[in-house]
C-alpha cells in the first residue's frame, strides 16, 4: 500500500508557496467580494432550514476553508445552499422542534454523516457515482424545491402564524387556511423588498443588490415605526465564532438519520462537482473528481463538529470568483475569513432585518434556483429525460424531499435500463449470411431482446458484427453459448466478426478455448 504525499495530505502545498503579494492581495478583494454576497444568503439559507441565523454564518466559515484548502478546484466555493438546507429542515422537522437546541444538534449529526459518506467514496475512489444522480434529477429536485422554499416563506411574507407541514400541498392548505388574517404592513413590507430585489438586480447585476434590499428595508422600518413597529424581526445573536459542538453518536438515531444523510451528501457532491466543471471548462483548469468528493466530506466533517450545517458548492459564490479573477484557492479563505470578521463584530445588526423582508429575499433566491433554460433545452433534446424532471419534480412536492431525490435517481436508472436494454441492431444479408451489427454491450438487460432478433434469422450462418461490443457479462456469454449450440443442431453456425478481445476472452471463459461453440473472424 502506497504511503500518502505530502501534498496528497494537504494539497495546498502544491500552489500555496507559489502565490504573491499581487495575487494575494487580488484574492482578499475577490474574498471581500464572495463575503459581501454570501452574508444575506447564508442568513437566508439557515432560515430555510430551521436554523438561527447565526449558524449560517458558521456554515459559511470552517466548511468554506476546508473545501478551499483541500479540494482541486481553484474558484469552487462552498457555503449553505437553498437546495440542501431545505432537504435539512425536511429530514430533522419531523424529529424536533425547529429552532431549539435539539433541532441544531440533529442537523449537525446529519451534517457529519453526510460529510463520512462523501469522504468514504472519495478515499474509495468512487467519485463518479455521482454520475448516477443524472442532470435531470437535479433540475426537476431544484425546480420542486424552488416551490417549497417559496411556499415555506409566504408566511413570513404575509405575516401569518403557520405550522410547518411535511409536503408543499400541506403548506399551501394551511397557507390558504388563514388567508383571512394576512398583515398588511408586513406584506406591503414584503413586496416592496421583492420589488426593490429585482429592479436592483436588473440595473446592477453585479452589485450585492439582495444585501442593498434588505439594507432599504430595514431603514424603512426604523424611519417609520408608526407603521412598521409591530413587523417581525430576525432573531439576533451574540457575536462570536464558531463554537465547538459534541454530537451524539447514539447508533439508533445514526441509523434513522442515515438515508437522508446519503440522499443529501450525494446532491451535495452533484452540485458541487457539477459546478466545478463548468468552471473549469471556462478557465481550463484540470480537476481531480475524488479530490473534491474528499475535500467536501472532510469540509462536511469538520464542518459539522464546529456548528456549520451541510455546505455544498454555489453557483453564485463560485461563478463570482472567476469573474472576478480570483488567482487561488485563496479567495475561498478570505472570503470565509471576511464572513467570520462579520460573525463576531456585526452580529448585533441582524436583528434588523425585518422578517417579510428576508421572507422576499429568499422567494428572490428560489425564483433564481429555476433553470428555465435547461429546462426547455431538456424538453428539446430528450423527452425522456423531460419526464424524469418532471417526475422528480411531483415527488418533491409530494413526498419527503430526501424521498423525492431517491425517486428521481430511480426513474433516471430505469429510462437508461429501458434504453440499453434495447441495442441498435442492424440486420444485413451477405449471400447466404444472415449479419446482425450491434451497438451496444451485451448485459443482463440486453441479452433476451438479442436472443430474440437472433433466433428470428435463418440463414445458414449468423454472423454477428461485434466491433462496437465494448462489454458482455455472464447474462450475455450464456446467451450467445445458448444460440450457437441451438444453431448447431440445426446445422448452422454463430460467427462473432471484429469482437474486441476483451469480449473474446470473456466467451472463452465459460468452457474453455476447445469447447467453445462460438466461432471467430477478423
Amino acid at each position: 500500500m502506497a504511503v500518502p504525499t505530502r501534498h496528497q495530505l494537504f494539497p495546498f502545498l502544491a500552489w500555496l508557496p507559489r502565490q504573491t503579494r499581487a495575487s494575494v492581495g487580488r484574492d482578499a478583494i475577490v474574498g471581500l467580494s464572495g463575503a459581501i454576497l454570501a452574508l444575506p444568503q447564508s442568513i437566508a439559507y439557515a432560515l430555510i432550514a430551521g436554523l438561527p441565523p447565526e449558524y449560517g454564518l458558521y456554515a459559511a466559515i470552517v466548511p468554506v476553508l476546508i473545501a478551499c484548502l483541500w479540494g482541486s478546484s481553484w474558484h469552487l466555493i462552498c457555503g449553505p445552499t437553498a437546495a440542501i438546507s431545505i432537504v435539512l429542515y425536511a429530514s430533522i422537522s419531523p424529529l424536533a422542534v425547529p429552532g431549539t437546541q435539539d433541532y441544531v444538534t440533529l442537523i449537525l449529526l446529519l451534517t457529519l454523516l453526510a460529510g463520512i459518506f462523501q469522504w468514504l467514496l472519495g478515499m474509495l475512489r468512487f467519485g463518479a457515482l455521482v454520475n448516477f444522480v443524472s442532470h435531470a434529477v437535479v433540475l426537476g429536485f431544484t425546480l420542486g424545491a424552488a416551490v417549497v422554499i417559496a411556499l415555506g416563506q409566504l408566511p413570513n411574507l404575509l405575516g401569518l402564524e403557520v405550522p410547518n407541514q411535511a409536503t408543499a400541498i400541506n403548506s399551501l392548505l394551511a397557507l390558504l387556511r388563514e388567508a383571512g388574517h394576512i398583515d398588511r404592513p408586513s406584506l406591503a413590507l414584503g413586496l416592496l423588498t421583492l420589488a426593490l430585489g429585482i429592479g436592483l438586480k436588473r440595473l446592477l447585476p453585479r452589485w450585492p443588490t439582495l444585501l442593498l434590499s434588505l439594507v432599504a428595508s430595514s431603514l424603512l422600518v426604523w424611519l417609520w415605526p408608526g407603521l412598521f413597529g409591530h413587523v417581525q424581526r430576525v432573531s439576533g445573536f451574540v457575536g462570536r465564532l464558531p463554537p465547538f459542538s459534541a454530537l451524539p453518536l447514539d447508533l439508533d438515531l445514526i441509523l434513522r438519520l442515515l438515508p437522508s444523510a446519503v440522499a443529501v451528501g450525494m446532491l451535495g457532491l452533484v452540485t458541487s462537482l457539477s459546478i466545478a466543471r463548468s468552471i473549469a471548462a471556462r478557465s481550463q483548469q484540470l480537476l481531480d473528481a475524488n479530490q473534491e468528493v474528499r475535500a467536501q466530506g472532510l469540509s462536511n466533517i469538520v464542518g459539522g463538529f464546529f456548528s456549520g450545517s451541510l455546505s455544498a458548492g454555489s453557483f453564485t459564490r463560485s461563478g463570482l470568483s472567476y469573474e472576478a479573477g480570483a488567482c487561488s484557492p485563496l479567495a475561498g479563505v478570505f472570503s470565509a475569513l471576511w464572513v467570520a470578521l462579520f460573525a463576531v463584530a456585526g452580529a448585533g445588526l441582524i436583528a434588523h432585518i425585518p422578517l417579510p423582508s428576508m421572507a422576499a429575499s429568499i422567494v428572490l433566491i428560489s425564483w433564481g434556483l429555476v433553470d428555465v433554460r435547461g429546462i426547455r433545452a431538456l424538453l428539446r433534446v430528450s423527452r425522456a429525460e423531460f419526464v424524469v424532471m418532471l417526475l422528480t419534480c411531483l415527488a418533491t412536492l409530494l413526498l419527503e424531499l430526501q424521498t423525492a431525490i431517491y425517486a428521481g435517481v430511480l426513474a433516471s436508472l430505469f429510462f437508461y435500463l429501458k434504453r440499453t436494454s434495447q441495442p441498435r441492431v442492424q440486420q444485413l444479408r451477405e449471400g447466404e449470411d444472415d449479419v446482425l451489427r450491434v451497438g451496444g454491450s451485451i448485459f443482463f438487460g440486453a441479452s433476451h431482446y438479442l436472443q430474440v432478433r437472433l433466433q428470428r434469422l435463418h440463414g445458414a450462418r449468423v454472423v454477428i458484427d461485434a466491433q462496437q461490443i465494448n462489454f458482455i457479462d455472464y447474462s450475455g456469454v450464456e446467451m450467445l453459448h445458448q444460440e450457437a449450440r441451438r444453431l448447431l443442431q440445426q446445422g448452422r453456425s454463430l460467427t462473432l466478426r471484429r469482437a474486441r478481445p476483451q469480449v473474446v476472452e470473456e466467451l472463452m471463459k465459460l468452457e474453455g478455448p476447445q469447447k467453445c461453440p462460438i466461432r471467430f473472424e477478423d
